[in-house]
């Protein structure tokens, strides 16, 4: 009888964790639409297809778009993960960071193994207006202001 408690408390505990991973997903859907960098030409989008966000972040020059990183975030064992392919580092493979601390307005995604960053956080201003900080030892980093130019994950 005790062992069938102690599996019950684990599904309800696991259930609770994978349920509260999605509504954490569901609250990330402020992510979706194009945003640009303020000041600069250079410009993050992302959209929320089959279950995961996708993204990109790129710069224009000469009215061309030149990409330099893939953004993925998705559910991964039981926790949501920011994932960041950068060209032409780590081998072409991603980076993980693993959501640690999430706020009504502030979204922590960290991995404190990584060199640099270890943390990259988005902070809603309001619906059209982030700030991100890259953050790497003793938080020290650097942050921008991304400003929303268009809702549906393409640009105007």
């Amino acid at each position: 009888m005790r062992i069938i408690k102690l599996s019950i408390i684990l599904v309800v505990f696991v259930l609770q964790h994978v349920y509260g991973q999605k509504i954490e997903m569901q609250k990330i859907n402020f992510l979706i639409g194009t945003w640009k960098i303020e000041g600069k030409e250079s410009y993050e989008t992302w959209q929320n297809k089959d279950g995961k966000f996708t993204g990109e972040s790129y710069k224009i020059r000469d009215e061309k778009k030149y990409v330099s990183e893939k953004l993925e975030i998705k559910l991964f064992d039981n926790n949501l993960v920011y994932i960041a392919t950068v060209f032409n580092q780590n081998e072409g493979k991603g980076i993980r960071f693993i959501l640690k601390q999430s706020e009504r307005y502030l979204f922590s995604f960290e991995n404190l193994q990584h060199d640099f960053p270890k943390k990259i956080q988005y902070k809603i201003i309001n619906k059209d207006e982030l700030l991100v900080s890259v953050l790497g030892e003793h938080d020290k980093g650097f942050s921008y202001t991304l400003i929303r130019v268009h809702s549906s994950g393409k640009e105007n």
